[in-house]
């Protein structure tokens, strides 16, 4: 067998699927723009003090440039509206419409002529000029006292940080869904959500790698690794999270219904990471381990910063196993396992390139290739493994 030169093989491969920083920055760029929109004076939101934050892979910065050219970008957003707003006085359908006044004000005055799109939790607008962005704003309000309380308490039970799990807890939201059985009604009953906090946990597990964010730091001239946004951290857990949706993607192109949803791939791989700053040992100790922190029981993969709560809950609902959707993610994990290692230990500069655009996507320099195998070597030997329990305490930070 030839010598492995993983890590410079699938640096090489990240590399051709990253998005530029321009296009992180413009998103900023977008989201800044929208919050200044709702915090005018004359914004029907306003009085409740509106806070427009980012959630998802940009904030994550586990981004992947589009698969077509041209394609558009899903921009993910709260509009957390932090005082005035209870469920005491407010329906979650008045409050949603309240939100949407001041997106579609937004809409018409910065000329999108794309309707305003209503979604079960969201109002999306189409945003495109040098850049299109679907950009998804999910109305949401701080979370209650007790609610909050039992977040926190169940993190601490499923072993998080003290800290990590105050500070995660005291993030928790209460979003719209027009499927809630009580979204016309007055009700304390409304959905948890934390991108926040989830945000916070994924970034406790990027932590690991020390040595890399304090080179990260001092390239980027910080005091503090804070002090820079996600995507510029660059940390092999995000590299992998994106190598690994690309993957899905491709093998799952001509049926996206049926994929491994992007959550459960972002939240196992992260519980897997261990800190390793090499981008193949990284993906080695992820691909090995990400499937033991699959329940048996549910919740199946406990959401980290909400445990009660199951990414993988639709897994269990008829069109869940119609779709063979817990079949069609251990179909994807095996064979994820077997096309990294294949690619990761081949020395034919020409078969990688094949195997990348076949399997990822990924157009590789042939030439680019020939210099990284010559490169100092990195052994990649993904080890298989079977769904099993996850060890007792899987969300320590």
């Amino acid at each position: 067998m030839p010598i492995s030169n993983g890590h410079h093989i699938v640096e090489a491969i990240a590399q051709t699927i990253e998005i530029p920083d321009s296009a992180y920055e413009t998103a900023e760029a977008r989201y800044n723009d929208l919050g200044n929109w709702f915090g005018r004076a004359d914004s029907h939101c306003s009085p409740f003090s509106p806070h427009i934050l980012p959630q998802g892979s940009f904030r994550l910065g586990t981004v992947n440039r589009p698969l077509n050219e041209g394609a558009t970008y899903d921009l993910d957003l709260s509009c957390k509206l932090e005082s005035g707003i209870t469920k005491g006085a407010w329906t979650q359908e008045q409050f949603k419409n309240l939100v949407g006044l001041d997106v579609e004000s937004y809409r018409a005055a910065r000329g999108i002529r794309e309707q305003m799109e209503e979604k079960h939790r969201c109002w999306r607008l189409i945003y495109a000029d040098e850049m299109s962005f679907h950009m998804d704003i999910v109305p949401c309000i701080p979370e209650e006292m007790v609610a909050r309380r039992t977040v926190e308490d169940a993190m601490l039970k499923a072993g998080s940080d003290h800290m990590l799990a105050q500070q995660v807890a005291s993030l928790t939201v209460s979003i719209t869904d027009d499927r809630h059985r009580n979204y016309r009604n007055l009700s304390p009953d409304w959905k948890l959500s934390n991108p926040e906090g989830y945000a916070l946990w994924f970034e406790s597990r990027m932590r690991l790698a020390k040595a890399l964010l304090e080179k990260r730091m001092m390239e980027m001239r910080k005091a503090k690794i804070d002090d820079l946004p996600a995507f510029r951290w660059k940390t092999p857990l995000q590299r992998c999270v994106q190598l690994l949706k690309r993957h899905r993607d491709i093998m799952f192109r001509k049926n996206p219904d049926i994929q491994p949803i992007s959550i459960i791939i972002t939240t196992l791989a992260a519980c897997a990471y261990q800190g390793e700053d090499d981008l193949g040992e990284a993906m080695e100790r992820i691909l090995t381990g990400m499937g033991t922190f699959v329940r048996a029981t549910a919740p199946r993969v406990p959401n980290p910063v909400n445990p009660a709560e199951d990414f993988a809950d639709k897994w269990s609902t008829a069109e869940g196993r119609k779709n063979k959707l817990e079949e069609n993610f251990n179909a994807w994990l095996a064979q994820a396992r077997a096309d990294f290692s294949t690619i990761a230990h081949s020395a034919d500069s020409d078969f990688i390139s094949e195997q990348a655009l076949q399997k990822l996507g990924s157009r590789v320099n042939t030439s680019v290739l020939r210099g990284t195998l010559s490169a100092p070597a990195v052994i990649f030997t993904p080890t298989q493994h079977t769904i099993r329990e996850a060890p007792a305490k899987p969300w320590m930070a």
